[in-house]
């Protein structure tokens, strides 16, 4: 078996189901560590069950090329299955297999079968294909690594430093192979950029004008963490001679979205009952990658801390929203379950007036739910004001899981 560097959060959430004739659809950006996921638990059910029949198709060899579609696909199981055999069957990239949910829906009423799969499409799963599914499935989103992950992947000890790095070159796992290099680590990601560009959205969503797409992306990546609408960004477009309808830019956001190149955060009222319709922030899936796009500047810090920290909340499992009040904003209102919380990121409270926004806009609130200023002072503990916690951005980001 392959030696791996263990990702217990994800393992966990995917051991209760292992045996189940639920299909197990892992999704995520490219190279977030789908694939090796699917060969740990395979070896995991090597070991618990040796006799099991292992079949892994990987759609990026070339060797799998001949199953494109369902029946290929079914084709191919004929040949490799026999009888009632107990079988683990993994798919990586199962959305370059055309009409693959009609398999999907036939092995799930088998009960020998016990199906693993990845896809880099967030529309996997979604509408007409999830009500023909019914309920035979559980999606795991994956991310790139988590700080804690990032630590004990690159086998560092965790300084305001190591933290730097973090921010600046992402949590993609095959960074450990480049040596902290930049100029090798930036070309790596560019190339992931474009292939999450090419493959993901210009190709699945038959885009011609490339052009545009690349200049939206670029202004997403300059707008990190900003409240931005799509006749915002058409505006701005049509300032560099690109006229492009609203209509437009919003189907390309969705594509983007599709591809878990950006994540899109909505507006609500703070007291949460209210969604407004107009104007979103927008956040990127990697670092590494936002960094590499638009070039890595110190003067984005900002915008850095917040992505990073909407980040990891959703790798944590919450909902994020950012709240509005009149003139006040809540960075991050974040819910899982019947938990909330509230958040502010500075990245130094260097004035009484930075002080008074921070925490003013939280103390607002009238509520018990944690509220917290995270910023990039040095605290030696955390501390607390009238019931505010304050830390260090870097050690919320080895909390929460």
């Amino acid at each position: 078996m392959k030696e791996y560097i263990d990702r217990p959060y994800y393992i966990k959430k995917i051991k209760p189901f292992i045996g189940k004739t639920l299909i197990k659809v892992l999704t995520g950006q490219r190279r977030v560590g789908k694939s090796y996921l699917l060969m740990q638990i395979r070896d995991i059910i090597l070991k618990a069950e040796p006799d099991t029949r292992i079949i892994f198709i990987n759609k990026e060899k070339h060797e799998f090329s001949m199953i494109t579609d369902s029946d290929s696909l079914f084709d191919y199981l004929k040949i490799n299955v026999t009888g009632k055999e107990k079988v683990a069957l993994f798919i990586d990239e199962i959305q370059d297999i055309d009409s693959f949910e009609i398999v999907l829906r036939d092995l799930a009423t088998r009960k020998n079968f016990d199906v693993y799969c990845t896809g880099s499409n967030a529309n996997l799963l979604s509408g007409e294909l999830a009500t023909y599914l019914g309920g035979r499935y559980i999606e795991i989103k994956v991310y790139g690594l988590s700080y804690s992950e990032f630590l004990t992947f690159h086998r560092l000890k965790e300084s305001t430093t190591v933290f730097n790095d973090y921010l600046k070159f992402g949590g993609l796992p095959y960074l450990i192979n480049l040596n902290n290099d930049s100029e090798v680590i930036f070309e790596y990601l560019t190339s992931i950029y474009n292939t999450i560009l090419l493959k993901d959205v210009v190709a699945r969503f038959s885009i011609r004008n490339v052009r545009f797409l690349e200049k939206l992306v670029l202004f997403l990546a300059d707008n990190t963490g900003s409240i931005v609408s799509s006749k915002k960004i058409s505006d701005y477009l049509k300032s560099q001679k690109l006229n492009i309808s609203t209509q437009v830019v919003i189907d390309y956001l969705g594509y983007l979205e599709s591809s878990f190149l950006i994540d899109k955060v909505k507006r609500t009222g703070i007291e949460g009952k209210r969604v407004f319709e107009i104007g979103e922030k927008y956040f990127f899936e990697d670092l590494g990658i936002r960094n590499a796009i638009t070039g890595y500047n110190a003067k984005d810090i900002n915008k850095i801390l917040e992505n990073v920290v909407c980040l990891h909340l959703k790798m944590g499992g919450y909902s994020v929203t950012v709240g509005m009040e009149g003139k006040k904003e809540i960075d991050f209102i974040a819910q899982k379950g019947s938990e909330k919380i509230y958040i502010q990121v500075a990245y130094m409270l260097t004035s009484q007036e930075t002080i008074d926004r921070e925490f003013g806009n939280l103390l607002g609130i009238q509520d018990n739910f944690p509220k917290y200023v995270l910023t990039m002072d040095e605290i030696k503990d955390m501390s607390t004001y009238k019931g505010i916690q304050r830390m260090h951005v870097k050690d919320f980001c080895l909390t929460i899981f």
